[in-house]
């Protein structure tokens, strides 16, 4: 049987997705991307903003007209749209044979194997049951980097988000199951693992007694193969000095921090539920960029935040001008049903939330333009991520650059390399986000 394996939304539930593929590998099923050939559909959702929503429920509507023409056996959703409404999706979509939960993702082939013998049955289990880790995965990255998701759930609160009561708490995956996941994918061609999380930073509390992502980069950089790793959802006020130091001493961890801020209004924050002020937060970047002068900041904002003023937003703004971050993303607020700020007085317009929002874009494109242009005539080591058709031009990604979110280094060289390998380039000039440069040697 030929399965078509639909992953939405985000790096941890792409994990989530690696590892059913697996399962579903082991068991002998076949996998096609082409929805013409498919057999049966599993669909992994993402339900954490209202756009993620609407392209989960599409994709779901689209292939349940596939099992209405005949063409499927079998249609299973999965993920977090799955786990928020089961219950409305198999009442107004019946073509679903059967949902799976977010924490029941190992019962992918008992699921499938039931719809098959016309036994559906729905997987929905507790939220606060142990997380999977150490599975074997296939991988859809292309093989030379891979997401190592290193705990499950969240504890914060923030009062926009809906993750914990589709996700559940926090909780961390044991060491031993990470090092031989990792062990696995070095094995297996991977060069950067990127450690993820719904907050990487608070890894080991739960299992340990104490922040334990020091110790745990500490083991990983350990694994022959690795080349880079990389740190994803740092929360600010949860940074240790002992993080910083293993940042700063082990040569295959990127000077590159994900840091989401969320805004640069005291009073936002706090309506937020963040733990830190805008105060706080400048400090910290401070420390970083004195202890690692060449570390690479990317954070998040979120605009038009429920009572969010013209004033807020101006200190927004003059903070992202202070702070000049290397990277930035904007998302315009979303109220989800079921949090507190879904019923928060001082709602804002989309137009208002729009407008604010590429004022943010605008001012970080102007820091960004200026940063890409003062990197000419640096010499940087990229890894290479694929080649221009029908010209001399790979596609690389340098230390600064998470894959699918930042920017990308083009490389001009006649040489032949392949995804994955690292090289030295001299950068030449700039194009907006992007950069330009010419090889020197391969290392």
């Amino acid at each position: 049987m030929k399965i078509l394996f639909i992953s939405l939304g985000c790096d941890k539930n792409l994990v989530d997705s690696e590892v059913m593929l697996g399962m579903l590998s082991e068991e002998g099923y076949f996998f096609t991307d082409d929805e013409a050939e498919a057999e049966a559909v599993v669909i992994n959702t993402c339900c954490f903003i209202n756009d993620a929503k609407e392209e989960s429920i599409n994709t779901i509507l689209e292939m349940a007209e596939l099992k209405k023409s005949g063409q499927l056996q079998a249609l299973i959703v999965a993920g977090c749209l799955a786990q928020r409404y089961q219950k409305e999706i198999q009442e107004e979509i019946p073509e679903v044979d059967a949902i799976i939960g977010t924490t029941a993702i190992l019962d992918i082939v008992e699921t499938l194997n039931q719809v098959l013998k016309g036994k559906p049955e729905n997987h929905i289990e507790e939220l606060d049951k142990p997380p999977v880790g150490g599975r074997r995965r296939v991988m859809t990255t292309g093989g030379h980097y891979a997401y190592l998701k290193i705990a499950e759930g969240c504890n914060k609160r923030c009062t926009y988000c809906i993750i914990p009561r589709v996700r559940g708490n926090y909780r961390s995956i044991a060491m031993e199951d990470l090092l031989k996941e990792a062990s696995a994918l070095a094995e297996g061609g991977v060069k950067e693992l990127i450690l993820v999380a719904q907050e990487t930073t608070l890894y080991g509390v739960d299992l340990y007694g104490e922040k334990s992502l020091p110790a745990l980069l500490g083991e990983l950089c350990k694994i022959s193969g690795l080349t880079w790793i990389r740190i994803l959802y740092c929360y600010p006020e949860e940074i240790t000095d002992d993080l910083i130091q293993v940042i700063k001493k082990e040569p295959k961890i990127c000077h590159y921090l994900d840091i989401p801020i969320q805004s640069g209004s005291d009073g936002i924050l706090k309506r937020m539920g963040r733990k830190t002020d805008s105060g706080q937060i400048k400090a910290m970047i401070r420390k970083l960029r004195e202890e690692i002068p060449d570390i690479c900041i990317r954070t998040t904002l979120i605009t038009g935040f429920p009572g969010e003023s013209d004033e807020d937003h101006e200190k927004t703004l003059a903070f992202v001008d202070e702070m000049e971050f290397d990277r930035l993303g904007v998302f315009s607020y979303s109220p989800e049903e079921g949090t507190p700020a879904a019923e928060m007085p001082g709602q804002i317009p989309e137009e208002v939330k729009e407008m604010r929002r590429n004022e943010l874009m605008e001012l970080q494109q102007e820091i960004a333009f200026d940063t890409a242009q003062n990197m000419a005539g640096r010499r940087v080591k990229a890894m290479i991520e694929g080649k221009i058709e029908q010209e001399d031009v790979y596609v690389a990604r340098t230390y600064k650059d998470a894959p699918g979110v930042d920017g990308y280094l083009f490389v001009n060289t006649d040489r032949n390399l392949m995804s994955g390998d690292f090289v030295t380039v001299t950068i030449t000039g700039s194009n907006e986000y992007d950069l330009i440069g010419e090889m020197e040697d391969q290392q």
